[in-house]
């Protein structure tokens, strides 16, 4: 795939986040000519200076058309966790917006990733992900779309909100929503995913999920979390703790923002299981990294810039346990 690859022209999409940011390095160690997109490329060439960035705002047409021109392919890794009244509007326009211009452009191939769709009916956001998904599949662009729940790996906004809880509390409330279940998925193996999914053969826009390799609850999650940093908090069960509740509790504890805590939570409703793994069989990946290989390569990524204030707490809390 690296012979064949090599001179064609990508254009990444969320190139400053978590996802898109691993994602480079795997692209162009394929031979691709990554094309890295943002709203503020000046900014962006100061944090990374070696890669070549293009200006894009998929709320300017224009912006979007220049920056797909002359690309084969593209990731669309573009998903604003916000709480705005016409959100879910704006996300549709942008997925339309993209699409007419990578058609006009002749792009061949568009991935997306986006997330799972749980038997009851989704929150708005992962609902404004799966119908972006449909949209980017409607067109007469070849489209992959991936669908994973929790993405294991450091900058990821539900694997830091797995983190925090672990790590911060001696005492946590557990309600009952914790023991939906979904497959968590190392980073490492959706960076696969995502550049096989730029070079399978498809005839026709599809998707697939990508679901890792165990089903875990929330509440399981976190336990593993704790049982590797040595911390395990007492857990209060709290059956009437809404998802809209549990975001305040969740922007208390681990300093997220509110609107992406709340989206967070209220994406935990219901299980997020896939029905079928064919995905990692068909581009021949089946071995994928166990969670809790994951979390600790996460924890040891992450180790140089801990907070020295929780490190301060592990050690109160190693010490009271010992009797010191």
């Amino acid at each position: 795939m690296a012979e064949q690859s090599r001179g064609e022209e990508v254009l990444l999409t969320g190139a400053t986040g978590f996802v898109g940011g691993a994602l480079y390095p795997v692209l162009e160690e394929a031979g691709y000519r990554v094309r890295c997109a943002t709203r503020n490329p000046d900014r962006a060439a100061q944090r990374w200076p070696g890669r070549r960035w293009v200006e894009l705002d998929v709320e300017v047409p224009s912006s979007v058309r220049t920056a797909l021109e002359g690309c084969q392919k593209a990731y669309y890794l573009i998903h604003r966790m916000v709480d705005s009244p016409d959100f879910e509007e704006r996300e549709t326009r942008a997925a339309m917006t993209f699409l007419d211009a990578a058609t006009e452009a002749g792009v061949e191939r568009i991935v997306y990733l986006g997330g799972i769709k749980p038997l009851a009916e989704p929150a708005r956001h992962l609902r404004s992900r799966l119908v972006t998904g449909a949209i980017l599949r409607s067109g007469e662009v070849t489209t992959v779309e991936l669908r994973a729940s929790m993405i294991i790996g450091p900058g990821s906004a539900s694997w830091q909100m797995v983190r925090d809880v672990a790590t911060r509390l001696p005492v946590m409330l557990f309600p009952k929503w914790l023991n939906n279940r979904m497959e968590p998925v190392a980073i490492e193996d959706v960076t696969v995913a995502l550049k096989a999914a730029l070079e399978m053969e498809v005839d026709k826009s599809r998707w697939f999920a990508i679901p890792g390799p165990e089903r875990l609850s929330f509440r399981e999650c976190i336990e593993r979390v704790c049982d590797q940093i040595g911390n395990r908090p007492v857990m209060i069960g709290v059956p009437v703790l809404t998802p809209r509740l549990s975001s305040y509790w969740l922007r208390f504890v681990t300093g997220t923002d509110y609107h992406l805590a709340r989206a967070l939570a209220e994406g935990l409703k219901d299980d997020l299981v896939a029905e079928s793994d064919e995905f990692w069989e068909l581009i021949g990946h089946e071995d994928l990294m166990s969670y809790d290989e994951a979390v600790r390569r996460a924890l040891s990524q992450e180790e140089p810039h801990r907070n020295a204030f929780e490190r301060a707490i592990h050690a109160a809390i190693g010490r009271e346990r010992s009797g010191q």
